[in-house]
């Protein structure tokens, strides 16, 4: 398509604009009738610990926002030379689960408590036992029943409590919604309705009865929309949030608001039966759409839902490359000490294929790449940990091979459970996320790990914000009675390429040796979360 041909179509109001709040990079990004990319802007933040609380500040929200959208814009006028004032559709996305919490004015009552806090295995506990069902401790109603066996003075305020994507979508539409793959992280929700279980509901309400708090889960929860649907348009109050320029207009449809998990699925073609994803970021996890329900109740595991409604098992591990990436900042520092200038991505390319050189399994070291806990593996706290024996071959390759087989360790001991215990089948695996950037490593280790082939796609790359954008050209331009699976399989990622990779024998008899180290090891973890303070 040539330069004029897209300047008509983004005159023309034929696009879709995705948004997505990650872990430490906010990006918006602009797609055409085709699906293709056409500009994006991006912001980078970090979640801070704020009195033992992991949280992002809601002005750091509106910061990111309007830096990605004006970087977008930028390009938009820059590549095409016209002024982005009005677009066909737009999607919020952001990591899933949190706490949010609002009064009736609209005011936040409790700092945002993010996924990444282990803070609530009391309440998480409860709720799984009551509910027969498993009850993360990153979900929002474990947050809101640990706030209430806390005492905690704000709960009898709360009028309206949502993720990150909810919040947002909220502030740019007025609407009180989510997608039901995000509100899959919030409650329960039941396959049937595609909304949340009205028999937990009513549990839950139960347990909250004797505390006089003058709402029910319904008072506060969102309501629960498909991916598809309509959720209601940019508002002038909204436009100007987004671009305080003034220049994008409002009235814009919005689609539902989703979830980190379900804009991966979207991006990786994985919303269909006996198809998966890996996102490998600051946390990993694996989304396995199901064929039909687990025999039982995992506390490994989490059951949410794609953003048409379709059970998923989750395996969610809170850390990934957190570690990673301090280990590349310290040999960054190293360049730099004897005054050689290498680019980030040169850095990472080079050390990451240093990996591929190193011994099968590491060459007997071991590293816990936990920054925070990790409740896979029963850690409230985390450590980062690096340990070897005497006779341990310490080289740079097993290093790095070392370090990258930590970052996916967690989510084997998770996909075991589906694999070996359910025999979940899976007719493809596809990853995206920054552990996948350098071409063939991320993914020839992983297919190791999880010993099934791994697959990445070149439009991947984009990752949630353009799997939110998807999902808004999906409202705006579906079929009567086209699912979304269809559209995605027959119109977006039928001639999308994708390179796959076979997991090596040798790779996963390393890997073996290793995971049988790094389990021996937990104990060493233990006791560094108990004297390193």
């Amino acid at each position: 398509m040539d330069k004029q041909q897209t300047t008509q179509i983004v005159i023309g109001e034929k696009t879709a604009l995705g948004i997505e709040f990650g872990s430490t990079r906010i990006k918006a990004v602009l797609i055409g009738e085709d699906h293709a990319p056409l500009a994006s802007g991006g912001h980078d933040w970090e979640n801070r610990l704020e009195d033992g609380i992991w949280t992002y500040r809601l002005e750091e929200v509106w910061l990111g926002l309007q830096n990605s959208f004006r970087g977008l814009a930028d390009e938009v006028r820059s590549r095409y030379g016209v002024t982005l004032d009005r677009v066909g559709a737009i999607g919020v996305s952001a990591m899933m689960h949190g706490y949010l919490a609002f009064d009736g004015e609209g005011r936040q009552l409790v700092p945002f408590r993010t996924w990444r806090n282990t803070i609530t295995e009391q309440a998480a506990s409860l709720l799984t036992e009551k509910f027969r069902f498993n009850i993360p401790q990153r979900w929002n109603i474990a947050h809101l029943y640990q706030a209430m066996l806390n005492g905690e003075n704000h709960i009898g305020d709360i009028a309206f409590l949502t993720t990150l994507a909810g919040y947002v979508h909220w502030k740019l539409t007025g609407e009180k919604v989510l997608g039901v793959g995000d509100a899959s992280g919030v409650f329960p929700i039941d396959g049937e309705s595609n909304s949340y279980n009205a028999r937990m509901k009513d549990q839950f309400d139960a347990l909250a009865a004797d505390r006089k708090l003058g709402w029910t889960l319904a008072d506060i929860l969102p309501d629960v929309l498909s991916a598809g649907e309509k959720a209601g348009t940019l508002s002038e109050e909204g436009a100007k949030l987004l671009d305080p320029t003034g220049r994008l207009k409002a009235g814009i449809p919005l689609c539902p608001p989703e979830g980190d998990a379900g804009t991966g699925m979207v991006a990786t073609n994985s919303v269909g039966e006996r198809t998966g994803n890996v996102s490998a970021g600051t946390s990993v996890f694996a989304m396995i759409v199901l064929e039909k329900e687990l025999s039982r109740v995992y506390t490994e595991i989490d059951m949410v839902a794609t953003p048409s409604g379709k059970p998923v098992a989750m395996v969610h591990c809170n850390n990934c490359t957190s570690d990673l990436d301090a280990w590349m900042r310290l040999f960054k520092e190293s360049t730099e000490a004897f005054g050689l200038e290498i680019d980030k991505t040169t850095l990472y390319d080079v050390l990451y294929r240093k990996a591929l050189e190193g011994d099968a399994d590491g060459g007997g070291l071991v590293s816990y790449n936990y920054y925070s806990g990790e409740p896979i593996t029963g850690f409230e706290e985390g450590r980062p940990l690096l340990a070897r024996a005497p006779d341990s071959r310490f080289t740079l390759a097993n290093l790095m091979r070392t370090i990258l087989f930590s970052a996916m360790s967690t989510l084997k001991i998770g996909m075991d459970i589906l694999t070996e215990k359910e025999h979940v089948r899976l007719d493809q695996l596809l990853g995206h996320g920054g552990l996948f950037k350098t071409e063939g490593v991320g993914q020839r280790l992983m297919a190791a790990v999880l010993g099934a082939p791994v697959s990445v796609m070149e439009s991947a790359g984009e990752g949630g914000a353009w799997g939110i954008a998807l999902l808004a050209a999906y409202m705006l331009q579906k079929q009567e009675g086209e699912s979304l699976e269809a559209y995605l399989a027959q119109k977006v990622f039928d001639k999308n390429p994708s390179a796959r990779v076979d997991p090596k024998a040798e790779d996963m008899r390393g890997f073996a040796v290793f995971m049988e180290r790094y389990r021996r090891g937990l104990a060493v973890e233990r006791a560094a979360v108990e004297h390193l303070r």
